[in-house]
């Protein structure tokens, strides 16, 4: 951070004085950073002293050490990126990243900080994106969300979600028949924790492997049979990972009672229905008949039930529930 220069400027000034410094970071003008930059590449100075502004495209073969003051700040890419800008030549290099004294890093950053020491090798870059993707999670590419749905499905199927909405985009604007059309997939957003947990786990390349599995599972029997052997390998199953195999068995459904995506929170759910088209809507009304006052059809086409789910456990139940019911009004179409 810039404010934190002046306090490490008179650290050197006080316990390296012989050393020669210069400071560097984004709020100087673009010409007097170029300068700045120039005069430590051709050894004016010993130390450059500069904010994250040196993170990516710089190339100082003499560089050969980087202290990265209170390391615990930064994400795993930036740090990485950082390491980078040292041993870019035939000379040893050294990163030093420090902590604070007498104080522990949060959970995430020592996390981090383990991560980047394992990451000694050539070619490394891949296997960290990994590991950040599974510190972080990842957004809605798509959308305007900050937390998107990879946790609850898995690398691969978000992948194949991602291609299937791009696919639809372009069949869209091209007045084409989209050919994902017969390979679309639900979405369920229930609020509650679907993942497998890196305790559970530990290894980052076996629980994408496991993610993968998930996304091809069929039926229910291959879904308990999932569920049995997770608890043989690593023990009984966390809430967490409870969760994310009732979803999976909420995604089967859904496909049968052709069901797009559901909402479900505190006072409900909500449910669209693949292009707004339900194989028994007589069955259908009689079922919101059934629960009147508590279920409508509302003129977009998405059936609501209000329920007091408070907790996402109740969700997840009385979601399995819902779509239980929606399955079985679908095969006995007429």
């Amino acid at each position: 951070r810039i404010k934190d220069l002046p306090e490490v400027e008179d650290f050197l000034r006080q316990h390296v004085p012989d050393v020669k410094f210069v400071t560097a970071h984004g709020r100087m003008a673009p010409r007097q950073l170029e300068d700045v930059m120039e005069a430590f590449y051709d050894g004016a100075y010993d130390v450059l002293l500069s904010t994250t502004i040196v993170e990516s495209g710089l190339d100082i073969p003499t560089a050969n050490t980087l202290i990265v003051h209170r390391a615990d700040h930064f994400g795993l890419s930036q740090l990485y990126q950082l390491r980078g800008r040292i041993g870019r030549s035939k000379v040893r290099a050294y990163a030093y990243l420090t902590l604070p004294p007498r104080a522990r890093p949060t959970e995430a950053a020592e996390k981090r900080l383990k991560v980047l020491q394992s990451l000694d090798s050539l070619g490394a870059g891949f296997s960290l994106a990994s590991h950040d993707l599974d510190l972080r999670g990842a957004g809605n590419l798509l959308g305007e969300e900050q937390s998107g749905h990879i946790r609850e499905v898995g690398f691969e199927l978000y992948n194949q979600m991602l291609e299937e909405a791009l696919a639809t985009a372009r069949s869209g604007a091209a007045g084409e028949i989209n050919p994902s059309d017969q390979e679309w997939s639900p979405q369920i957003n229930l609020g509650a924790a679907v993942l497998i947990p890196d305790h559970f786990v530990a290894d980052l390349d076996l629980r994408l492997g496991l993610y993968r599995r998930l996304a091809h599972l069929q039926d229910e029997a291959e879904i308990d049979s999932f569920a049995a052997e997770l608890i043989d390998r690593f023990g009984p199953l966390p809430e967490e990972v409870n969760n994310l195999l009732a979803i999976v068995t909420i995604k089967r459904m859904c496909r049968e009672a052709n069901v797009a995506k559901i909402d479900a929170g505190p006072g409900g759910a909500s449910i669209t229905f693949h292009n707004d088209n339900f194989a028994n809507p007589g069955g259908l009304v009689a079922l919101i008949n059934e629960n009147k006052g508590t279920a409508k059809l509302r003129p977009d086409h998405k059936l609501v039930f209000q329920r007091p789910w408070d907790a996402p456990v109740d969700r997840l139940k009385g979601v399995n529930y819902l779509i239980r019911q929606l399955v079985k009004l679908a095969q006995v179409a007429p």
